[in-house]
């Protein structure tokens, strides 16, 4: 079989539309549609069913997804061992990691790496939940979680610890809380997805509560960054990692004596990839930077 035509259909199957296919491909929605048209007419069956909220695989799609997947799988591998037989690291590197931990702590640090490595180009994706790197979503990672499959080696990095704040505004009108209990009181934020390994960041909502169900948030939102500037707006008191409200100095820590969750760091990637010039260049650069987070709490940056 034509690899063209099956990379149209595997990219249409992934997307579910002909026109995200394309734009993934790079070519017109008219000319994916022709070569799964063409595709279909060679295997004598129907691999989508046509409707309005978009493409549908048949039973027949599904069989031949399933082997385009193993086969993207596997070009993606060699292209990765490609890439890294180069003498010194180069090309592009995938790495995925939460969303305010890339954008507040991790971000601001490439420039260090891009100057140590200016052939390598890293494509960082930021969301708080997992990118599978065994299928090679993402060729490494940084998790406040720590990996939970054989096939993945993990370095721990340091932790992440996290208080309650609140700015001046909020506390001159809502007064400051003395105990856990007088939270039921104040307005609270909290982080909104219940599926992320980062729900601990509910924190305000449990502490005191132990007998209780927790306490209703104000405000619920599934990013961390948005808490802290919701917190910045006065908008209530929310559990947020030490080292991002150190960029907000303003900021009140509120009950110091009941200290938050705190997060073990890791580096995570395939066991496929330890040779890898590429993951080993940017393994090496976040292990010198987060030195600090192996001596003690990241409560500093």
């Amino acid at each position: 079989m034509d690899w063209g035509k099956l990379r149209s259909f595997h990219a249409a199957a992934e997307a579910g539309s002909l026109t995200s296919a394309g734009d993934r491909l790079g070519i017109s929605q008219s000319a994916v549609s022709r070569q799964i048209a063409a595709l279909e007419e060679t295997l004598g069956v129907s691999l989508f069913q046509r409707h309005a909220r978009g493409l549908v695989l048949t039973d027949a799609g599904h069989t031949l997804f399933r082997s385009t997947m193993e086969m993207a799988q596997a070009a993606q591998s060699a292209n990765t061992a490609l890439r890294d037989q180069q003498e010194t690291p180069q090309g592009e590197l995938i790495v995925s990691a939460p969303v305010a931990f890339g954008s507040t702590w991790l971000v601001p640090r490439l420039g260090n790496f891009a100057k140590k490595h200016p052939d390598l180009h890293l494509d960082l994706r930021l969301e708080d939940r997992e990118y599978d790197l065994l299928k090679l979503e993402a060729e490494c990672a940084i998790r406040l979680w720590a990996a939970d499959k054989a096939d993945l080696i993990q370095r721990k990095l340091g932790t992440v610890a996290t208080n309650l704040y609140a700015s001046p505004e909020y506390l001159k009108t809502a007064g400051m809380p003395r105990t856990p209990q007088d939270l039921d009181n104040h307005r609270i934020i909290a982080y909104g997805d219940e599926n992320s390994p980062l729900q601990e960041m509910s924190f305000a909502c449990r502490v005191g509560r132990d007998d209780a169900p927790p306490r209703p948030a104000t405000l619920k939102v599934n990013n961390v960054f948005a808490m802290l500037r919701a917190v910045d707006a006065g908008l209530g008191i929310a559990d947020v990692p030490d080292y991002m409200a150190s960029t907000m100095p303003r900021l009140v820590k509120v009950l110091p004596d009941n200290v938050g969750p705190i997060f073990d760091l890791y580096f995570i990637y395939p066991s496929d990839l330890r040779r890898s010039k590429r993951v080993s260049a940017f393994r090496d650069f976040v292990t010198a930077e987060t030195e600090q987070l192996r001596r003690a709490a990241m409560r500093q940056v």
